[in-house]
């Protein structure tokens, strides 16, 4: 909204600070984080009453976990509030990639709202079929690939190599809208814990921040030897929305949580990363960087496929996590080393951009 103003101000005085995405990047950043600060309290505070017992707690997990039951759950709500406020008031609305992101982001974040409110409303941790969840999340992640191919091509690009890339044809779509659901599910197995995932989001968002704004400038895309894609520089504000938003949801979910992020916050966010990765042509990279993510979903599949075949568990309790847990570390203990785990990853991802 602003950047058309400033737009038809011919960019004006201070508005000519609006044209700079770096500047945008960091006031969607600060945005987001007041929008949330703002609106976090009477939100937790509407959440509570409207749900009365909160957050169903699984009998069978760590049972340290108990403590935690009367918690809201829904506050991704708070998340999905500050980050698309942000975005409306900062991004290019013009662009193809803002309207992909959002239509995932609300999306996903619809499709978790709805398991969360049925779990809620039940006061069972069974929700909305994993099937139905399914068949809707792809959909909708479906959507959003074809759009974005048609504006950048079908192409795979490998990391550590000069732009190498194989042309999936018309199977693009299936593999971005696979790397969109799994991210989206990947993030919603690690949200167990307090404040395990929100980091982890963050810190992955700052990195895209980053590669999207290189992949958006040819002069640094030719450099790096990474795809450029015109005018994927617009999701660094996407991107710094999330942080900002995140940060503030982060206030409110460090230990003892005061509001739980639920599958409405932890599938939006991960659709957004996934499709923001989709869109740079760094979904191999988003594996790196969202490294702990894919250990997390990685255990529950080992374990489920395993406890199927031999009726034996490989860990304790699966996502990983709780594994952890089981062997007798503390949540803080768990939360902090993953986010360290996190920040190496995250590291790790960003050195392909110059190792080519």
């Amino acid at each position: 909204m602003l950047y058309w103003i400033a737009e038809q101000l011919n960019f004006a005085g201070g508005f000519n600070l609006i044209r700079y995405q770096t500047f945008r990047s960091g006031a969607g950043i600060a945005t987001a984080l007041l929008i949330g600060l703002i609106i976090g309290p009477r939100f937790i505070g509407w959440l509570r009453v409207r749900q009365g017992k909160g957050q169903p707690i699984r009998a069978d997990g760590p049972q340290t976990h108990l403590a935690k039951r009367g918690t809201p759950t829904m506050g991704g709500l708070m998340i999905l509030t500050s980050l698309v406020l942000s975005v409306l008031i900062w991004m290019d609305l013009r662009n193809p990639y803002v309207w992909a992101c959002l239509f995932v982001t609300l999306g996903f974040g619809a499709i978790g709202f709805l398991d969360d409110y049925d779990k809620v409303r039940k006061a069972s941790t069974a929700g909305v079929s994993g099937k139905v969840r399914l068949l809707l999340e792809f959909a909708i992640a479906g959507v959003a690939a074809w759009i974005i191919m048609q504006e950048n091509g079908s192409g795979l690009y490998f990391p550590f190599t000069n732009r190498y890339f194989i042309d999936l044809g018309y199977f693009y779509p299936v593999f971005a809208a696979f790397t969109i659901v799994a991210f989206g599910n990947a993030v919603n197995l690690t949200d167990g814990l307090d404040g395990l995932a929100t980091m982890p989001v963050i810190i992955a968002s700052v990195a895209f921040l980053l590669i999207v704004y290189l992949a958006g400038n040819v002069k640094f895309a030719d450099y790096l030897g990474i795809p450029h894609v015109p005018r994927a520089g617009e999701l660094a504000i996407f991107c710094g929305a999330v942080i900002g938003g995140g940060l503030a949801f982060l206030w409110y979910n460090a230990p003892p949580a005061a509001v739980f992020m639920g599958d409405t916050g932890s599938l939006a966010l991960g659709g957004a990363l996934g499709t923001i990765a989709v869109v740079a042509h760094h979904e191999i990279v988003l594996g790196i960087i969202g490294g702990l993510f894919v250990v997390e979903a990685l255990s529950v599949i080992i374990q489920v496929f395993w406890y199927k075949r031999t009726g034996k568990r490989i860990f304790r309790m699966a996502p990983i996590h709780h594994h952890f847990e089981q062997l007798g570390w503390s949540e803080p203990t768990v939360v902090i080393r993953f986010w360290i785990i996190s920040l190496v990853l995250a590291l790790a991802g960003l050195s392909t951009l110059k190792l080519r």
